[in-house]
């Protein structure tokens, strides 16, 4: 598990896609600018999905991983 803090989290597990981007496009909003967002899915997709969502928006991201088949996210909220 990775030891980055982080300020907020989105609990997408559960979710299929396109629910997981959709909501994270949301909730990133919720955090200031240069703060960290937790994203945990379940949805194989979303290693796809999320870095290519942090490409085309201009967000940072800090770490992915899978931890007992579950992905997580830390995700620096950028200007863009």
């Amino acid at each position: 598990m990775t030891t980055l803090e982080y300020n907020a989290e989105l609990d997408a597990r559960g979710l299929f896609c396109p629910e997981p981007v959709m909501l994270l496009h949301t909730r990133i909003n919720d955090v200031g600018i240069g703060e960290v967002l937790r994203v945990v899915a379940t949805d194989p997709s979303t290693t796809r999905d999320i870095p290519r969502f942090c490409q085309f928006l201009g967000h940072e991201l800090l770490s992915h991983q899978e931890l007992d088949g579950e992905f997580h996210f830390l995700i620096r909220r950028c200007a863009g």
